[in-house]
């Protein structure tokens, strides 16, 4: 497939000139910035929507089709790269990183949107022409043509090995996850096949958009009756969980503007919420979240400990993130403090507090749904960047709880590495007792066998929590 520059007219034919497509270019410059600049698409693509929107390029549809387009090509990207390197003379890393985010972006309206097929190419091959010049996209039409001949599940029939001779292999061209962390999931999910296609499944299905009432500042009911029937849902575990149907904004609810409620996965909620309810012997008087940025759960327990007349301390090493949960705490109804410090060289004494909670840093493996491109970022390695970190702040937490009080160590992965390998580490040096979670999340369902709990996608539709609740004992 020749990729030299098309000159003047060709065959005859008068020249084109491309269709720009705001929808598609925004689409483009997302995805490049989640390649060159590590960003998220999280972050990446609201400024572009809003700016789109300003200039009157977009409409609802328009961003709806925007983000479909970015987020749907990330989390496929496993499988797009799979059926797209079956279909170039050239090893995939051999290919410009612009012209396969292209080549993804238009076998993603292909073979994972109901866009006709010439549409998908035509708009596809402008986008090339505009974005990486007519040679280049004379390479993006041929190779768009040869994707177009068959549908996905012929395409991976063609491209993904057979399970029977290897299932990790099969189940990461399938579910478009890195074959080392469908081997992670899969040891932590425990189980055979169905259970782990499922989950691989939840990880690529678009999450709901979940609120948090602030205790104390905001209730459950008064966000669902000011968003009106058919366009929120209670949450199924949390008493302080509101779903947004599809297509609701959370900037639109009086509640989140105002900071009495936010943006909060109701997995992270019932983090919080078990801490909370944790039994205690001896006084409730004194609270700390020691990794508290950007600002959710702290902003839960700030709510929680002062109904009881509790204080909470919400720690955050970095400062511009202690300045997130600053925010998300103005207007408690309580008194607390927000710091800047190292949680693993506190400035506080040990065994201050009554109950702490330490969410710590981790690889995100448990919010690939919100975050898809964290899977193609992420590596075994960093897991071990992340230990000593991990375990230094558990150790921490323990020292700065006063005998019988509680821990609660939690994180955004369900990796074995960073949560019961961890726990199980740390309390071999400490006086400390496990504590039964699972009674401390009333209601939900399928929590194994205890005393720690992890929360799935497929089985609870949640993000991947984990929590072990940890009792001093000397």
């Amino acid at each position: 497939m020749s990729e030299q520059p098309r000159r003047g007219r060709q065959q005859g034919k008068p020249y084109r000139r491309p269709k720009k497509d705001p929808v598609r270019m925004l689409a483009f410059d997302a995805l490049r910035a989640v390649d060159e600049r590590d960003a998220y698409a999280n972050l990446v693509l609201p400024p572009l929507l809003r700016k789109a929107r300003e200039k009157g390029d977009f409409d609802g549809r328009d961003a709806a089709l925007a983000t479909e387009l970015v987020y749907g090509t990330l989390r496929r990207q496993g499988t797009y790269d799979a059926i797209v390197a079956a279909c170039v003379d050239r090893p995939l890393r051999e290919v410009d990183p612009p012209v396969l985010d292209v080549l993804n972006l238009g076998a993603h309206q292909l073979l994972g949107t109901r866009i006709p097929t010439h549409a998908a190419v035509s708009a596809t091959v402008d986008l090339a022409r505009i974005v990486l010049g007519d040679g280049r996209a004379k390479f993006v039409n041929a190779v768009l043509r040869k994707i177009s001949r068959h549908d996905l599940d012929t395409w991976i029939e063609q491209v993904a090995p057979p399970y029977d001779e290897d299932a990790e292999d099969h189940l990461a061209v399938v579910h478009s996850h890195p074959r080392w962390i469908v081997s992670a999931l899969w040891d932590s999910l425990g189980g055979g096949r169905a259970g782990i296609e499922d989950l691989l499944e939840a990880d690529n299905e678009r999450p709901e958009v979940t609120l948090v009432a602030r205790p104390g500042r905001a209730t459950a009911d008064e966000i669902l009756g000011a968003l009106g029937e058919g366009t929120a849902l209670p949450g199924r575990w949390s008493p302080y969980a509101v779903r947004l149907s599809e297509g609701g904004e959370p900037g639109a609810v009086d509640a989140v503007r105002e900071g009495r409620a936010g943006v909060q996965d109701e997995g992270s909620q019932l983090v919080a919420l078990a801490l909370a309810n944790a039994p205690l012997d001896g006084p409730d008087r004194a609270w700390l979240d020691g990794c508290a940025g950007p600002g959710g759960k702290a902003a839960m327990l700030a709510g929680l400990a002062a109904a009881r007349g509790a204080v909470l301390l919400a720690s955050e090493k970095q400062p511009h993130r202690a300045g997130l949960v600053a925010k998300a705490l103005a207007g408690n109804p309580g008194p607390y403090q927000v710091v800047a410090a190292d949680g693993t060289r506190p400035p506080w004494r040990p065994g201050t507090f009554d109950r702490v909670l330490v969410d710590v840093p981790c690889t995100g493996l448990g919010a690939l749904r919100r975050r898809p491109e964290a899977r193609w970022r992420r590596r075994p390695s960093d897991l071990d960047g992340f230990a000593p970190l991990q375990r230094g702040l558990l150790r921490t937490a323990l020292d700065s709880v006063r005998v019988g009080g509680v821990v609660g160590y939690a994180t955004c992965s369900p990796h074995l590495a960073e949560t019961r390998v961890v726990v199980d580490d740390v309390l071999k040096q400490q006086d400390a007792e496990l504590v039964d979670a699972r009674p401390l999340l009333p209601g939900v369902p399928a929590l194994g066998d205890g005393p720690d709990v992890q929360l799935w996608p497929h089985l609870h539709g949640t993000d991947a929590m984990y929590l072990a609740l940890i009792r001093r004992t000397g």
